[in-house]
């Protein structure tokens, strides 16, 4: 596992203590509901194509803020972000937050608690 500056796992933590988390088995509890959670991935473009979560969209931490209203313009749309262990997603959550979605989540444990869950995964044609 990656090991992270202290800055960035201070930033990280400040994030984490306005944004609410959700476990891979609660999400995907959730997913076939008539209320599902968009699911989004907010990794980087590369991490995508090698693989990724069945159903969700891509939109890189780098992008999301710019293009989030336009696919989501209801600001009580359920979205459900991940990245690689939930810190990129949870500061990315954060962001959605102060910009007006009231029905943001972070995936705890990001990517890798979601294939040690055994949660459907996409991988690209080879």
């Amino acid at each position: 596992m990656k090991q992270h500056a202290p800055g960035f796992l201070a930033l990280v933590e400040d994030a984490k203590s306005r944004v609410r988390e959700i476990e891979v088995t609660a999400f995907l509890a959730l997913r076939d509901g008539a209320d599902a959670p968009a699911l989004i991935d907010v990794r980087e473009d590369h991490e995508w194509a090698q693989a990724h979560a069945t159903d969700a969209l891509h939109l890189s931490k780098g992008i999301i803020e710019r293009d989030i209203e336009e696919r989501f313009p209801d600001h009580d749309t359920p979205l459900v972000l991940y990245c690689g262990g939930g810190f990129r997603s949870a500061l990315a959550a954060d962001a959605l937050q102060r910009m007006g979605y009231r029905n943001v989540l972070s995936l705890a444990g990001g990517w890798r608690a979601w294939q040690a869950a055994g949660a459907p995964i996409a991988t690209p044609e080879r």
